[in-house]
């Protein structure tokens, strides 16, 4: 049993770190969506002509929006240390990318010489479709995220366990990173020959389920979003979703760069999208964050009480406008999630089913992130020739908007479920911490210095965490703060998080806590870190 939860907790933990990288993304397909747009003859008019300096600048532009499409492997080889790392995160992310490298290197001198063996033609072309790229000048098996994740875990599992171990004086040279890529080394040489011998195999497997999911349409389209939705509270949500969005589930190198790479071309075509990219309809959770968390924030504002709805507007206001824009719905899903975790159910299978009507009207396509992503990167460029699948599109999710709103608020009056702005008074007997409640009762010995609000933030979260010998470790998602505690029972009460630290609520689950804290999570998280190794 303790071994299920140190490994669920060790997975909850991964899936938190591929939001490091993952949070890079939605800007550079901003910038990629905004030159395709620009550099179309058919929106712009002449001012486009490929021969024109106005061309030219947004090809610049275009180039420079490709830097984490074209390096995604990299990118997630260096991300996931930052996260992940126990410490000396930099050294962590240094060994990252040298095991990786190493490990493409071996992959190359292995089929290089003995690639008939292994059934791969190594001599062939570079392209998509042969399962072989070339990653930063080395030619090797297309691995694509899936190995980048794998070494890059192998990696950080190797520097938490050996970065600090002490070797003799003779040898002290060789201590920290030096060690850690020593045994690096010898690891990724069988790792390279597994790799060359099972990687083609996979590669066949994932053929064949690049066409089960083309094939398989509206049951694919709605099983993977409901999964999506539904893992969200355990952080595995990521391993779902990563592989059709940034991997090879679908189409090398993943839907979103497939997608984005082909915007022109679609642009200038009056077929249906769903024609032209029939396996594109993976990537629609982006209608669940704009659609869905509208009519929830509604239904949750409706049936708060009349002297509460002023100040629940405003919690849900940012919180739906986050979810909105940025495609970041933890603030508003965590709102309700462990107060009815049926209602969640509920969430999953009515964002299912409104992303596979979608569908079955045409839409497909890099729709997985917020409003300002989704624009750029679809209705921006494509309008024009594909309006009335975007028609659709608003058209039911607006319909959506309404099932949400009519069938939440029915189920939260019906089962008078305490909702920020119905909490019932006789469950205030909890003190409420102030402020000064917090500075006359601190014990830390502080340096009169004054920090950040980061700083303060972490300062009051240690507190209430138990203080500094009760927290195991920390990591982030994209809101929470995760922590695995010695002994739950040393932790204080969510209004001591929400009054004195201004956290949007406490989650609990044993041993492992999520203090949700908002977009400013990272530089908490930091700031917490400093404060445990001081």
């Amino acid at each position: 049993m303790k071994f299920g939860g140190n490994f669920g907790n060790a997975i909850r933990r991964f899936g938190g770190a591929m939001i490091v990288p993952v949070l890079l993304f939605p800007f550079f397909g901003i910038i990629v969506g905004i030159a395709t747009l620009f550099k179309n003859e058919a929106i712009m008019g002449g001012i486009a002509n490929p021969d024109s300096l106005w061309y030219q600048i947004w090809t610049l532009i275009e180039n420079g929006g490709w830097t984490l499409f074209q390096n995604i492997e990299l990118i997630f080889v260096i991300g996931l240390p930052i996260s992940l790392a126990k410490k000396s995160a930099g050294h962590a992310v240094m060994s990252s990318v040298v095991t990786y490298l190493m490990f493409n290197y071996f992959i190359n001198s292995i089929l290089t010489t003995w690639g008939p063996a292994f059934g791969v033609d190594f001599k062939g072309n570079i392209g998509e479709g042969t399962g072989i790229t070339e990653l930063v000048g080395i030619k090797t098996l297309d691995t694509n995220i899936i190995g980048a994740l794998i070494i890059s875990g192998i990696a950080i599992w190797l520097h938490n366990r050996y970065y600090d171990k002490k070797l003799p004086e003779s040898l002290g040279i060789f201590q920290g990173s030096p060690f850690v890529i020593m045994i690096s080394f010898f690891c990724m040489i069988p790792m390279a020959l597994l790799t060359s011998w099972g990687w083609p195999i996979v590669q066949g497997w994932i053929a064949s389920l690049q066409t089960f999911l083309a094939s398989s349409s509206y049951v694919g389209v709605w099983l993977f979003h409901f999964l999506e939705r539904i893992l969200i509270p355990t952080g595995l949500h990521h391993f779902i979703y990563t592989p059709f969005e940034y991997g090879p589930a679908v189409v090398d190198g993943g839907i979103k760069s497939f997608w984005i790479s082909h915007l022109n071309e679609y642009s200038q075509t009056n077929k249906s999208l769903k024609e032209i990219f029939p396996g594109g309809g993976f990537l629609l959770q982006g209608n669940i964050k704009m659609f869905g968390s509208i009519g929830i924030a509604l239904a949750i504002y409706s049936t708060a009480k009349a002297d509460k709805k002023k100040e629940v507007g405003a919690l849900l206001l940012a919180a739906t406008l986050t979810a909105v824009f940025a495609g970041i719905t933890e603030p508003l899903e965590f709102t309700f999630i462990f107060i009815a975790p049926f209602l969640f159910l509920i969430h999953a299978v009515l964002g299912a089913t409104m992303v596979t009507i979608m569908h079955a009207f045409g839409l497909v396509g890099n729709l997985g992130g917020g409003l300002i992503e989704i624009a750029a990167t679809n209705w921006i460029p494509l309008f024009g020739s594909h309006w009335g699948t975007y028609v659709a599109q608003f058209i039911i999710g607006i319909i959506f908007i309404f099932i949400y709103y009519y069938l939440f608020r029915f189920i939260i009056l019906k089962l008078d479920i305490p909702m920020p702005g119905r909490e019932k008074e006789d469950n205030k007997d909890t003190k409420l911490y102030t402020k000064k409640d917090y500075q006359s009762n601190k014990k830390k010995d502080s340096n009169n210095k004054k920090g950040s609000e980061y700083d303060d933030k972490a300062a009051i979260y240690i507190e209430g965490l138990g203080g500094r010998e009760n927290i195991v470790d920390v990591t982030n998602c994209a809101t929470r703060l995760r922590v695995t505690v010695a002994n739950p029972n040393e932790i204080k009460e969510d209004d001591f998080f929400k009054t004195v630290g201004g956290a949007h609520g406490l989650v609990k689950s044993g041993k492992n806590v999520q203090v949700i804290v908002g977009l400013s999570v990272p530089q908490v998280r930091e700031s917490v870190e400093q404060l445990l190794n001081e």
